[in-house]
């Protein structure tokens, strides 16, 4: 098992729902803080990757629109998964 996916395993057993929860919005979300905080490091040392700049940027959007799925359903849960993820202050 490379590091990689074991890594993405270790994300997904720390926020899921259930013994078999792989998709649910928290662990989607939790899963791409994840990629971003990899990526986020990556454009610090190559500033001019723009392709990579242009993944960073959609995945952010995309992290925006579940968090705020999550906050229309269920406003307890997300204030809970932004503290867990370390999202805002």
């Amino acid at each position: 098992m490379s590091k990689a996916v074991a890594r993405k395993a270790d994300v997904i057993k720390t926020h899921q729902r259930g013994a078999k929860d792989t998709g649910s919005p928290e662990v989607q979300i939790a899963l791409l803080t994840d990629r971003i905080n990899e990526l986020t490091e990556h454009m610090k040392i190559h500033k001019k990757d723009v392709s990579s700049r242009r993944g960073l940027l959609k995945m952010v959007s995309n992290r925006r629109t579940l968090l705020d799925y999550i906050k229309r359903k269920d406003e307890k849960a997300y204030e809970t998964l932004v503290k867990k993820l370390g999202l805002r202050g």
